[in-house]
């Protein structure tokens, strides 16, 4: 693992690891893995140049990674707030605890940015989300790409959700118990999110020329170009 420590060192809350533990036990890392190599064909990463210098923020332990590893590229960075999810990552990519409002790269030094259920995570909207937007513009290249997938109200979502708030499933599936236990420590910033649509849509928009955009399975789906 190369590992770059490059923000100061951050004291984690109760919630923050009690999330942190949840989310460690929702997938295996091999679950996850796959379903991120699934995910990435899907939005049309087998096209993609295995030479791109690609960026994954909010990167977690690393799983999104290796999914990128497992596809061909390798000229990869990954950025996250957490120490500990970080240190989860054994891998040949750079890894930086850094914040992803303040990313630690210069100007158009990379050709993809990915993030794959990290900006829900935001405390403050719309200022947070333009900030990170507005860093992704700056370090991509003019005819770089962004990818966004992250948790969007639809039916699917709505039964998923209703499901996970019955004991006797959570009971039944620790996945779910999982999941709920991470809702619950995120509430404020989930809740937040789902309920703002239209101001994360237009906020993207200000930023990215969609290229591909999709709403299925309580997702959102983005791939776009920064605007000239």
């Amino acid at each position: 693992m190369s590992c770059a420590e490059t923000s100061a060192g951050t004291v984690q809350t109760s919630s923050e690891v009690s999330w942190e533990a949840a989310y460690l036990r929702f997938e295996t890392p091999e679950q996850e893995t796959r379903k991120f190599i699934g995910r990435l064909r899907r939005l049309g990463a087998s096209s993609w140049p295995k030479d791109s210098r690609i960026v994954e923020l909010f990167c977690g332990r690393g799983n999104g990674l290796h999914a990128l590893e497992r596809l061909g590229f390798r000229n990869l960075d990954g950025v996250d707030l957490s120490p500990r999810l970080v240190a989860e990552y054994q891998g040949p990519a750079t890894c930086h605890v850094a914040d992803c409002r303040l990313l630690p790269f210069s100007t158009s030094s990379k050709d993809i940015a990915i993030v794959q259920g990290g900006l829900h995570h935001l405390v403050r909207l719309p200022e947070d989300l333009d900030q990170v937007f507005a860093e992704i513009r700056r370090v991509l290249t003019r005819n770089g790409r962004v990818l966004f997938v992250e948790p969007w109200r639809t039916p699917f979502l709505t039964l998923v959700h209703f499901i996970a708030e019955k004991p006797v499933a959570r009971r039944l599936s620790a996945k779910l118990d999982a999941l709920a236990t991470m809702i619950e420590h995120e509430r404020q910033t989930y809740e937040q999110w789902l309920s703002q649509p239209e101001l994360i849509s237009v906020l993207a928009k200000r930023h990215f020329v969609p290229l591909r955009e999709s709403f299925a399975g309580g997702k959102w789906n983005f791939v776009g170009k920064p605007v000239s």
